[in-house]
């Protein structure tokens, strides 16, 4: 597709819930495995530069592969549960897939990878360790991959791997570490590995290795569930003297171990430099501080950082006068139902400190150019964890709500800065985190929300006043302005989960200042002492941290909606933000009703049957006089509202049109649905890779009241080639006056078509084909939802006005990523 006519506007993912899986080059790209994909991160950009695409199952791991010189790298290895290491390459500024490494029989948990000077050529060497107790040597001379060894660990396994090139030489060592406590070290002899030592100390598995050069020693830290950290010093033995017998002297045991090249014979003595101890809980991480170039000489900076699962990362460095290794730095996450710190990594220059946590989410630490001992959150990437089901714009198209597996509800919003002109997208708050995996979600206003989860309730939100006045500070958007479309004035400040509870309770001014404390210290109860409402309002210029996202940005629940026998699965609401219509999983017609709620009162007004199986989606037409439901049955039916000129009563919606299995051209069932930007037509896409416009909605050939209409295909059908899970109409027309249309399909590709009505639909030439989103834009999984932005222009740049070549279309999709496109319409 011409990069003219999509451009990637933002991603939204979060690291896999596995130790090796972040990797920080010395180029400043920080590359980490987001379910079957790889995401190429800038932290100083603050966005995603760059998905890659090639697993078919998690991503496990992620290791950039270092140059000798520091520079920045070109190439990438990753190793996932598809039991695959692929090999990437950067060309012309663009990753593309080099190599597949193909063998194990498990899924792959760790991989390093080093360059190797070797008499026959300049080659690439890359460890891996798979979950089938094995760990298999690569090497790749020009475009030849090949595995040159496979070493078994009987029913043992290798939780990581590390390689470096001895002092020297270009002798590569290995280090393995796993879970019978002891560190392997693997030297290469004569194109093989062979075990040379096995270093004892760790009491619990070991979870974490990497070796560094400084000076002419080799260090290898080493991390265990023992909660402690090990550093070995790997160091060239000169030969035997007479002194080295003296008895007096005291000195640390040695391992010695020999190695062979063409010229010499080199002994090598390991010794336990240090043992680190100031974590509380298991330590699944360690990384040194990137080396760096000076005055022609690579300099290590002797720094190590961990990374533990008692939330906490700790930077490390010997005493200059003592040389005694102590703790300098300790960074971490304070609240939430969070665990620990499953990684980390550090920036080239060592300014940055990255820890990335159980649920995926990434905390980036800057530290205080005046201040070097003090450390600050910054601003990072954060995104779902899991499927994300279902997002919508807000009615003004200025930030984005979606809804994922993960149970959470997250809000993203373009952050506009005053000083630069581009603007960064950015979770902004998480309205709700729920005890069951979130389903379906409907905006009914500019600041309120229904959203459904594996529950048989629907629950209402409205967004506290604390939200409101940050989000006009990141957006720089008017406060008047908002604070007008949020009715009420009495808005609480903000919400918290109580202690026992699935519901957002609001938080007043008043029950804030009713919590705090005495002065002299003493509480009324014994129930005083423990805070009911953990919510503190806080000023934002700027995106929250995830600590703060998951205490003080919920949103109070306002309403319960009761009626449905089983759990949510869809749920809409009209333009007009006064109907809402919802629906459950259903075996039978009886469970497969429709029910409409008033907004108003949030009473039930209607129960709607005739589908015998779920209804997947619904969609209320434009005009609010139509709303279209498709079902697990594989038809679709229409209803009407009648003319609300005739009563003062709540809206009614009778039967219009409707399909049935003669009459339904789909064969299987029926995913997607939605309306033309005029209510005139409405399209269905199915499992069965048709995709179908229907109408005409709005003809004058209506029959009698009460009499149903027939309503026919207006286009012809169209083969996506898979199943279509998700379509959507943009809610302008094209330059020539076609509907622009983007379909969503099982496998992740997104493809943007044009239609335009014509007499003769069996010539199959009223749909343009536009073009597909590339193999590096689009997503890994299925795509959930697609949503224009209801507006033309791009959120957050002012361009809104009616003559922008810009639309917005954002997707949700089964790879837990959230994306928003830049689309020119005049391009198409």
């Amino acid at each position: 597709m011409a990069a003219l006519l999509v451009e990637t506007c933002h991603v939204a993912c979060c690291a896999n819930r596995t130790p090796n899986v972040v990797s920080w080059g010395r180029g400043g790209i920080v590359a980490y495995g987001t379910c079957n994909s790889v995401a190429l991160y800038h932290p100083l950009k603050r966005r995603v530069i760059s998905t890659l695409n090639g697993h078919s199952g998690r991503v496990n791991c992620v290791q950039w592969v270092h140059k000798k010189d520091c520079g920045p790298e070109s190439e990438l290895v990753s190793g996932g549960s598809d039991n695959l290491v692929l090999l990437w390459e950067e060309q012309d500024g663009k990753f593309s897939k080099s190599g597949q490494l193909g063998g194990h029989t498990g899924a792959v948990c760790a991989v390093d990878a080093v360059y190797q000077d070797t008499e026959a050529a300049y080659q690439l060497l890359v460890a891996s360790a798979a979950s089938d107790s094995t760990v298999k040597i690569w090497t790749r001379q020009g475009s030849e991959i090949q595995c040159v060894q496979t070493i078994s660990f009987g029913n043992g396994f290798v939780m990581d791997v590390s390689l470096a090139l001895l002092p020297g030489s270009s002798v590569p060592v290995l280090a393995c570490g796993g879970d019978d406590c002891k560190v392997h070290i693997f030297i290469q002899q004569s194109g093989q590995f062979q075990e040379v030592l096995s270093l004892h100390g760790h009491e619990d598995w070991i979870r974490g290795l990497e070796w560094t050069v400084h000076g002419g020693d080799v260090f290898l830290a080493s991390c265990a569930q023992d909660c402690l950290i090990r550093i070995w010093r790997v160091f060239a033995k000169p030969a035997f003297s007479p002194e080295s017998l003296e008895e007096d002297t005291i000195k640390l045991k040695e391992d010695f171990f020999m190695v062979k090249t063409k010229d010499c014979c080199t002994s090598f003595a390991v010794t336990l430099e240090t043992v680190l101890a100031g974590h509380e809980n298991l330590v699944y991480g360690v990384h040194w501080q990137p080396p760096f170039l000076k005055d022609g000489i690579i300099q290590q900076p002797m720094c190590l950082l961990s990374a533990s699962m008692d939330k906490t990362m700790i930077l490390w460095s010997p005493d200059e006068e003592s040389g005694v290794w102590l703790e300098q730095v300790r960074v971490g996450e304070v609240g939430g139902n969070t665990l620990g710190f499953y990684g980390c990594q550090m920036s080239p220059d060592g300014s940055m400190i990255l820890a990335h946590a159980f649920h995926g989410a990434l905390h980036l630490w800057c530290q205080d150019p005046s201040k070097e001992d003090e450390w600050c959150p910054t601003v990072v990437i954060s995104g779902h964890f899991n499927s994300v089901q279902d997002l919508g714009w807000d009615p003004e198209g200025e930030f984005i709500v979606s809804v994922s597996s993960d149970q959470t509800t997250r809000l993203f919003a373009p952050w506009r800065r005053a000083d630069q002109n581009q603007v960064t997208w950015h979770e902004i708050s998480r309205p709700q985190i729920h005890g069951y995996d979130m389903q379906c979600f409907a905006m009914v206003g500019r600041f309120q929300f229904v959203s459904g989860a594996d529950e048989k309730v629907l629950r209402v939100f409205s967004a506290p006043r604390n939200f409101v006045e940050n989000f006009s500070n990141i957006s720089g958007l008017p406060l008047e302005k908002l604070l007008a479309c949020s009715e009420g004035v009495d808005l609480p400040e903000g919400a918290s989960i109580p202690a026992l509870g699935l519901s957002n309770k609001a938080v007043f001014q008043s029950d804030r200042s009713a919590q705090t404390p005495e002065d002299d210290g003493q509480f009324s109860s014994v129930s005083a002492q423990y805070s009911e409402s953990y919510f503190q309002p806080v000023v934002l210029t700027e995106p929250p941290p995830e600590d703060h996202l998951l205490q003080n940005t919920l949103w109070p629940e306002v309403q319960k909606l009761y009626g449905h026998g089983y759990e949510m699965f869809c749920v809409a609401s009209n333009r007009a933000k006064t109907v809402v219509a919802s629906a459950c999983k259903a075996s039978k017609p009886e469970h497969a009703a429709i029910l409409l709620w008033s907004t108003s009162s949030w009473k039930q007004l209607h129960s709607l049957s005739l589908h015998s199986l779920t209804v997947t989606q619904m969609a209320f037409s434009p005009d609010s006089r139509f709303l279209l439901a498709v079902s697990r049955d594989r038809t679709w039916s229409l209803w009407s509202q009648k003319d609300e000129t005739l009563s003062d009563t709540e809206p009614c919606f009778t039967l219009y049109a409707h399909t049935d299995k003669n009459t339904s051209v789909h064969s299987r069932i029926i995913w997607s649905c939605d309306w033309s930007p005029d209510s005139t037509y409405f399209i269905t896409g199915s499992r069965d890779k048709k995709v179908i416009i229907w109408g005409n909605c709005d003809s004058s050939e209506n029959a009698a009241e009460n009499d149903e209409v027939a309503i026919r295909p207006r286009s012809s059908v169209l083969d996506v080639g898979e199943a279509a899970t998700a379509v959507s109409f943009a809610p302008v027309l094209s330059p020539d006056q076609s509907y622009i249309l983007a379909v969503g399909l099982e496998g992740g590709k997104i493809i943007l078509f044009k239609w335009k009505p014509s007499g003769d639909t069996s010539a199959g030439t009223d749909w343009l084909h536009c073009g597909e989103l590339d193999t590096f834009q689009c997503h890994a999984l299925a795509i959930k939802r697609l949503c224009w932005r209801p507006r033309v222009g791009r959120a957050g740049h002012g361009d809104d006005s009616g003559n922008s070549a810009w639309l917005q279309l954002a997707s949700a999709g089964a790879d837990h990523c959230v994306k928003i496109f830049n689309v020119n319409r005049l391009a198409l």
